[in-house]
């Protein structure tokens, strides 16, 4: 495995669901170091009354890592309570494309300071 670390910029814009009780984002990302490139997609979330949250999204990465060039499809998945947060997000396996073809992996997100820093542990 080899380990990719960088950050990334994101944007997130709310869009009008009325009659779902949930609430969808679209994302928009830039990625910066060892990967360069953009990331886009749709996010899906929920929070209860009670404070627990869960979020989906799936994103699809264009760009290189290591100046591999290519594509992928990253799913996420973030759940939310008083005792306890996870968030898990893997590469989806076939998604790559071109250089990054037969990728596989996961990705962890890093905030501090209102920053967002990644680590993609990866295969090829």
């Amino acid at each position: 495995m080899m380990i990719a670390v960088g950050t990334f910029e994101v944007m997130l814009s709310a869009q009008n669901d009325e009659i779902a009780p949930v609430g969808r984002m679209l994302i928009d990302k830039t990625y910066t170091g060892a990967l360069v490139g953009k990331g886009v997609g749709q996010m899906i979330s929920k929070r209860t009354e009670n404070g627990i949250a869960v979020y989906f999204a799936i994103e699809e990465f264009v760009g290189s890592i290591d100046d591999n060039k290519g594509s992928f499809t990253l799913l996420h998945k973030g759940e939310m309570s008083a005792a306890a947060q996870s968030l898990k997000i893997t590469i989806l396996t076939g998604s790559g494309s071109h250089e990054l073809r037969d990728i596989s992996g996961k990705m962890r997100i890093i905030q501090q300071d209102g920053k967002h820093s990644y680590e993609l542990e990866y295969h090829l």
